[in-house]
């Protein structure tokens, strides 16, 4: 199967929300998505935007898939990338098209002088953890995520 990665455009918006829905029903958290079409085209898509993201694409257009990052800063590193998704629709895992878009991502942090990049897996998703050891990620099992959530 031939895809194609690139750049997310506006018109991607309604796909890669449903990617991101269908992301936090395999995280076991389908009620958990606050986000809306109309805040991602305005946060990823204006003058200054929040996020950028890579898209996987069928030949006939259909959108299997996104690496959704956004800059960082560390006290210690210097300016980062964050991915915040990396997200594959079902029938297309397993088929190299996460490391596809890991790679991109990784090219792309690089070629804009992100000092390193970072990012989160889930300790039960297996497939995932396997495809970056592949890549000699580190993984760190001594820090603690801490999140606050202000609902709208």
């Amino acid at each position: 199967m031939n895809i194609t990665i690139r750049k997310a455009e506006s018109k991607d918006v309604p796909a890669m929300l449903q990617l991101v829905k269908e992301l936090a029903a395999f995280e076991r958290a389908p009620d958990a998505v606050w986000n809306t079409e109309e805040a991602m085209l305005r946060e990823g898509f204006g003058e200054q935007p929040f996020f950028h993201t890579l898209v996987a694409e069928l030949q006939d257009g259909e959108v299997v898939g996104l690496a959704l990052y956004h800059w960082a800063y560390s006290s210690w590193k210097g300016k980062y990338m964050y991915l915040d998704d990396l997200y594959v629709k079902e029938k297309m895992r397993g088929k190299g098209t996460g490391k596809q878009l890991l790679d991109t991502f990784l090219r792309e942090a690089q070629a804009l002088g992100a000092n390193m990049v970072k990012w989160q897996v889930l300790n039960w998703n297996e497939p995932a953890i396997k495809m970056y050891e592949k890549q000699g990620v580190t993984f760190d099992n001594e820090w603690i995520d801490c999140k606050i959530f202000y609902p709208k």
